[in-house]
């Protein structure tokens, strides 16, 4: 979570370093990279390690790794920024920021698309244990292997964001990202319902979380170009602090649902999450018709 966290922060300091908007959607692509990078490598690289060193010798090198990486923070070199002054606390900032939030349609739209990448992500992070070790009876190796497929799902879409939005702009691939999360939760539902076994019902599994991976970075790696195309350099603070905050309401929201929905009935919990996501999805098509005199026009195309 504190990686998560961490890059959530990311996209909010770019635009301080590359104003260019391709050099900004790049970036972006990147910053997602590394992020889905390190979340299939770093469960891979502890297991290699555990071979030849302790568990709690882990939690040494992972001391010396966070040591080396704010001394590399520290000596970056980062251009200056306009002196802004923002509410003197994040509460106040988070306020103005939803108020941002709530005249713009294409950050309303955002919104929906947060509630979208939150259903699909719940499911995977709260009930992938209980898929492969209480449904598929498998073991730790096919745990960990079933959330690689997620991430490589979401790094192999990463990779060629930069060219979707370049080509089709930033809404279009973002509601294919929510259609590709309600497909592949309806996936899961009838997974749920037929309940099979053996080695072909874990692909179909992995398939699934693949195409979860895949849907919710199409929307995160791209939303980030609403955001700066919906602020100025007086209030882009506001705006990111409402982003960050209102995206973890919706996992507030979803989280919650499916741990303790799925403890009483794992089918329940994929079909409110994938209930979610049609909504959420049908609302943000909505909210993304063109209309006129309201805003730029590549605020949302």
């Amino acid at each position: 979570m504190c990686i998560r966290d961490l890059h959530s922060h990311v996209p909010g300091q770019i635009p301080a370093i590359l104003a260019d908007e391709s050099q900004y959607t790049r970036a972006l692509s990147l910053s997602r990279l590394a992020y889905d990078l390190e979340a299939i490598a770093s469960p891979i690289l502890a297991a290699a390690l555990l071979s030849f060193v302790a568990f709690s010798d882990l939690f040494v090198g992972t001391a010396v790794g966070f040591a080396v990486s704010a001394v590399i923070v520290a000596l970056t070199t980062v251009p200056p920024r306009a002196a802004v002054s923002p509410s003197s606390t994040f509460w106040g900032r988070t306020l103005a920021g939803v108020r941002v939030f709530a005249r713009s349609r294409s950050l309303r739209f955002l919104l929906l698309m947060n509630l979208v990448v939150a259903s699909g992500t719940a499911l995977v992070l709260v009930n992938t244990v209980v898929y492969v070790k209480e449904l598929l009876l498998l073991d730790d190796s096919a745990l960990a292997l079933t959330y690689a497929a997620f991430g490589a799902g979401s790094l192999g879409v990463a990779l060629v964001v930069p060219v979707i939005i370049e080509k089709w702009g930033v809404t279009r691939p973002m509601l294919a990202g929510g259609a590709t999360v309600v497909a592949a939760l309806a996936g899961a539902a009838a997974f749920t319902a037929v309940a099979p076994r053996g080695d072909g019902a874990w692909a179909c599994l992995l398939l699934v979380w693949a195409l979860l991976g895949a849907g919710t970075s199409l929307i995160s790696t791209p939303s980030a170009r609403l955001l700066l195309a919906a602020s100025t350099e007086q209030n882009r603070t506001l705006v990111y602090t409402a982003q960050f905050s209102l995206s973890h309401a919706c996992f507030l929201l979803t989280y919650p649902l499916a741990g303790w929905t799925g403890a009483w009935m794992l089918s329940a919990a994929v079909a409110a999450l994938l209930a979610i996501a049609v909504l959420g999805t049908l609302a943000a098509a909505r909210a993304s018709r063109p209309e006129r005199a309201v805003g730029p026009p590549s605020e949302i195309r």
